[in-house]
């Protein structure tokens, strides 16, 4: 006589693997359920075209998220990324207008890869302040970004006296173009735009997931103070990601100036909320130590499909601004369930 057992765990470990396998790729089927849905409700949104159009708009949104989720894994938040977009956006178009030099009488107009240089210097020293703030005197990063936020934009707008820098593709007989270069140009059909964002991703993910500077990271974010006591500069890494978050934000500036060929001191207005926004549906904690380059960037693609496919049905802009919200909520809400409980280790 032989008697069957069953294992009533079984049942359980499967529910629970399924739950795992939904909750860690929700940006990658949200995305798959995004391109479905507006695929069958408009004959434009499923071709090449616009798929190229939409992710070199999702690229300005990319580059931000990049730079907030370095930020995020080491326990912060950087709410002037937006800010430092337009600040650099300005600063080079104030260049590409030219220099002048009242001692001396001249005008000079810096070639396109020295407006770019320094461009990405404005960007890093804005950076290094918030870096410093939050390091070194222990000001809360929702303060101290939230002052530089507004700091960056004033002088955005006391450059311009709140006006836009217009006609910045320059002219030949002063050196200076090829700025809309970085918007405009494609290489091999693909959108400069997104090879850059690739280029940056791809960097990103090599250093999270293969360099000393990234298990820091990820150290430190979890339990800043074990890994004080384990011997990780943490000061210097929290400066650092600060720094490479208004970098970033100046990469991001190029970009949106040189595809609008102007510079004005409003842009960039909730690209902070946004890029915070594709790094939580990416699926990374809040709290630090958790999350992926892969991640944010599908949760930015979520974010730019979406909003382009409502524009394409002809969805409100209200209703747009409805459904973006309520995507992040369920994406915060999703994480919660995710990294609920207490943490291991």
């Amino acid at each position: 006589m032989s008697a069957s057992t069953t294992n009533p765990a079984l049942p359980k470990r499967r529910t629970l693997n399924l739950t795992r396998i939904l909750l860690e790729g929700r940006a990658f089927f949200a995305l798959i359920a995004i391109i479905a849905v507006f695929s069958s409700l408009s004959p434009h949104y499923f071709t090449v075209a616009n798929f190229l159009i939409m992710s070199s708009q999702v690229a300005i949104f990319g580059i931000l998220a990049i730079g907030m989720l370095l930020v995020i894994l080491n326990g912060g938040i950087d709410l002037s990324v937006g800010s430092i977009l337009a600040l650099s956006g300005v600063v080079a178009g104030a260049m590409m207008q030219g220099v002048e030099l009242d001692a001396l009488g001249v005008i000079l107009y810096p070639p396109v890869w020295a407006v770019v240089v320094l461009t990405l210097c404005v960007g890093a020293a804005v950076g290094a302040v918030n870096g410093v703030l939050v390091a070194i005197f222990k000001v809360p990063p929702f303060v101290a970004t939230l002052g530089v936020m507004y700091v960056a934009r004033g002088i955005a707008l006391l450059m311009t006296n709140g006006l836009t820098y217009n006609n910045l593709r320059g002219r030949e007989e002063l050196g200076n173009t090829g700025f809309a270069w970085l918007g405009f140009n494609r290489l091999w059909g693909i959108p400069i735009s997104v090879i850059v964002l690739a280029g940056i991703a791809i960097i990103a993910g090599l250093v999270l997931s293969r360099s000393a500077f990234g298990r820091w990271l990820y150290a430190s974010g979890g339990n800043e103070r074990a890994a004080e006591l384990s011997g990780v500069p943490v000061k210097r890494v929290k400066i650092t990601v600060y720094v490479v978050s208004g970098m970033l934000s100046a990469v991001a500036g190029l970009v949106l100036a040189s595809q609008l060929t102007s510079a004005g001191p409003t842009a960039g207005m909730t690209y902070e909320l946004t890029a915070i926004a594709a790094v939580v549906i990416g699926g990374a904690a809040l709290t630090g130590g958790r999350g992926t380059v892969r991640g944010t960037m599908l949760g930015a693609f979520v974010i730019g499909f979406l909003s382009a496919g409502l524009v394409i049905i002809g969805v409100s802009s209200y209703w747009q601004t409805v459904f973006t919200g309520a995507v992040i909520v369920l994406a915060v809400l999703m994480n919660s369930i995710q990294y609920g409980g207490p943490r291991k280790g």
